[in-house]
């Protein structure tokens, strides 16, 4: 049986074509066209049943019947299997290096009631002429301010003056700015004339004559000082005449819990007489600008010329106006507000927004108000908050004024 096996095997191996046969047969052009042609056709036939496939898939998600004949709904419901991604091309951020642009942006500067918490920065103003005497005083109680000192930038402007003001200022704020404890964040100096010569003294400064003048000069003091000093970063503006006398060291922090426009509190002073042999404090009435409108007042306004300045708490002019000075207590609750329609210049609160939306102090009759009242008015016309605490009381100095007006 292996014989035969094995002879079988020779047998059909034998009859197999030689290899060149072979070799010869594959190279005919009629087999290589035979075996392009299978191939062709087995590609065809696996795309077109791909094809098939995905026709298939499509059509089971939709109606069965042309666009033509769906209905609106069946639409909608149709195209809303395939919406269109939609990718916008957005822009790169625009990197500027030119070292001459600079960038605000106000929207980030707010004036809130919790301002110390939020890091608010606060322009502290004060307009200086022939104060040199009033300066060591000033910078104590300012440096006692509970406010953070790093957020308080201070500001002076000294103007007209015939004294030693600049060189005492100059002192005085580099006492204060050497002292790492009560160094406040910057300091800048003013120095500006407006040609006014009346006197400093009670008779000058507070004569009736001298008011419509001296208003005027004023309200451009304050004016020029506000515009040099104020930063995009300052969120509040604190103005504060020179010859207070005394006052809260808490104020800022009490006045912007407020969240007023404008503020103002009460402007008293000490005044001191023997009396039976011993002293006795008696509690003077000093700013008569802070008060509210009357009928008498308005009366009085239309019947002047539009340029002439009333000067208010004078004898001269009878308004009848409500005097906060006249009001209030300092023994009773602090945080007692009351509108108001013209305000004094000693100690006021004011947003930084209210200044940067043109709301400044008139070196004009404005409704017949200049400087500090004027600027009420102007505030109050533009829709802004102007309110007084008559029972928050800042001490002035006592200027010994003479009886006889308001």
């Amino acid at each position: 049986m292996l014989g035969e096996k094995g002879s079988s095997w020779k047998a059909a191996r034998a009859r197999l074509p030689p290899t060149r046969a072979l070799y010869h047969a594959v190279r005919n052009t009629r087999v290589l066209g035979a075996i392009a042609a299978v191939t062709v056709m087995l590609i065809l036939w696996r795309s077109m049943g791909g094809a098939a496939g995905e026709m298939q898939r499509f059509y089971c998600f939709g109606p069965a019947k042309s666009p033509m004949q769906m209905t609106p709904n069946e639409a909608a419901e149709w195209h809303g299997q395939y919406s269109t991604p939609v990718i916008f091309n957005h822009h790169k951020p625009i990197e500027v290096n030119e070292p001459s642009i600079a960038h605000v942006d106000l929207n980030k500067i707010v004036s809130t009631k919790t301002a110390a918490q939020n890091k608010e920065r606060v322009l502290l103003l004060t307009p200086l002429r022939d104060a040199s005497y009033f300066l060591a005083q000033h910078f104590d109680l300012i440096g006692q301010l509970t406010y953070p000192h790093d957020l308080i930038d201070l500001a002076f402007l000294v103007g007209d003056s015939t004294d030693d003001t600049m060189a005492a200022l100059s002192k005085e704020l580099e006492r204060v700015q050497s002292n790492p404890k009560i160094a406040f964040r910057s300091a800048l100096i003013v120095e500006k004339d407006f040609g006014v010569t009346h006197g400093q003294d009670v008779e000058d400064r507070h004569g009736f004559a001298a008011q419509g003048p001296r208003r005027k000069a004023m309200g451009r003091a304050r004016n020029y000082l506000l515009y040099s000093a104020m930063k995009p970063e300052h969120s509040w503006v604190y103005w504060r005449d020179v010859d207070i006398k005394d006052s809260p060291n808490e104020i800022i922090e009490d006045f912007v819990a407020h969240d007023r426009d404008i503020l103002v509190p009460n402007i008293w002073f000490h005044r001191y007489k023997e009396e039976n042999g011993k002293m006795v404090d008696i509690e003077g009435r000093f700013d008569y600008n802070s008060w509210q409108e009357s009928p008498e007042g308005l009366k009085l306004a239309a019947s002047l010329d539009k340029d002439v300045v009333l000067a208010e708490g004078y004898k001269e002019y009878k308004t009848n106006r409500k005097y906060m000075c006249r009001l209030g207590d300092w023994r009773k609750n602090k945080d007692e507000e009351m509108p108001l329609d013209g305000i004094g210049g000693v100690n006021i609160i004011v947003k930084g927004d209210v200044h940067r939306s043109g709301i400044n102090f008139p070196a004009y009759a404005f409704e017949n108000q200049a400087e500090t009242e004027g600027f009420a008015k102007m505030a109050k016309r533009a829709g802004y908050e102007v309110y007084g605490l008559p029972n928050y009381v800042v001490w002035h100095m006592d200027t010994d004024e003479k009886p006889g007006n308001a």
